[in-house]
């Protein structure tokens, strides 16, 4: 088991490069080393974010392969399209890389070029990635080198699917996933769209039919069952800073009750960490907010032959920078929730 980690952090300047700051200055085992950014490059990091000051006193620098390949691991919390040219490099120099983007999620590079809109260039990393659900992955995960951390859309929506799917409880088509997120899951760069001025009193879908999360959400629900998923995916903007709400609408293929439905959450959740599973209480984002737990809550609706399931995270954590760090405790065999509880 590794004891001190030096880890460098590729653009710790955005939301989710400050949220990993925050979990590694807590874990025992990390030594932070070289901080990397783009457009804050040559700023302190108590500059960028004045609530590190004494405790983070690094200048942030250009990203360079050199000065990351002092680290064990290198963590990249980039916009995807970035990290698919900096991998390559440090897999070849031996080190273990964390990317939060989407860049090496999907198998199918098609797919990826379809729904990102731009070519990949590193189509052979693609295969090595392991997707980084340590609830259906852990022992993948712990002898990976690159791994591919989930979206935080798709951590809200498979985790919950998952077990109702093994256990045959819901068709596998037909199933309505609406997701509701804080406006931080697009990232700290100025956009018109995300101000308070546009985001404020409303609520609106965006991307309906053509977001990238959904080939993930379907792919990876498919590796976990072996069958042919069919779903309906829409994600929309709240004027709240982090949180993501998924409710997740499906049809029974049997009459079940709310008991069946525990049972199976139960059978594969009853020892995860950071999975929280009621089947009385409907979960809330302010119960999940800066924490890597994911709420699960449910009804059985026999009469519409229907299964309702609500779930809450944080999407900077649970769905970002804690599920990334929940990889790296697996990866150098420490205690998975080091750093995170």
């Amino acid at each position: 088991m590794a004891e001190n980690i030096n880890v460098s952090v590729v653009g710790a300047s955005g939301y989710s490069g400050a949220e990993l700051l925050k979990i590694l200055n807590r874990h025992r085992h990390v030594k932070v080393g070289t901080l990397f950014a783009n457009t804050s490059a040559g700023k302190r990091v108590d500059e960028v974010f004045p609530h590190f000051k004494s405790v983070f006193r690094q200048t942030l620098e250009p990203y360079s392969a050199e000065a990351a390949s002092s680290s064990d691991v290198v963590f990249i919390a980039l916009p995807s399209g970035e990290a698919m040219n900096i991998v390559p490099d440090l897999l070849a120099k031996g080190k273990k890389v964390i990317d939060l983007g989407g860049d090496f999620r999907l198998k199918d590079i098609a797919l990826y070029e379809t729904f990102y809109k731009r070519q990949h260039h590193a189509k052979e990393a693609v295969q090595q990635a392991v997707f980084g659900l340590p609830e259906w992955n852990r022992e993948a995960i712990k002898s990976a080198t690159l791994i591919a951390n989930p979206g935080c859309y798709p951590t809200s929506a498979i985790i919950p699917l998952a077990p109702v799917l093994k256990e045959g409880l819901i068709e596998e088509h037909g199933i309505s996933i609406s997701s509701l997120s804080g406006v931080s899951g697009a990232g700290r760069s100025s956009n018109t769209e995300l101000s308070f001025a546009e985001t404020n009193e409303s609520v609106k879908a965006y991307k309906v039919g053509t977001h990238q999360h959904i080939p993930e959400i379907r792919s990876s629900l498919e590796s976990i069952t072996g069958k042919a998923i069919g779903l309906t995916f829409v994600p929309h903007l709240l004027p709240i800073t982090r949180g993501i709400y998924t409710s997740i609408y499906a049809s029974l293929k049997r009459k079940i009750v709310q008991a069946d439905v525990l049972a199976a959450y139960q059978k594969y959740y009853s020892k995860e960490p950071f999975v929280r599973v009621s089947d009385t209480l409907i979960p809330e984002i302010k119960h999940v907010n800066h924490t890597n737990f994911i709420d699960i809550g449910f009804r059985v609706y026999p009469d519409n032959n229907q299964l309702i399931v609500f779930s809450t995270i944080d999407n900077l954590i649970k769905g970002a920078a804690g599920q990334a760090v929940q990889n790296m405790n697996l990866m150098f065999g420490l205690e998975e929730t080091e750093g995170l509880i």
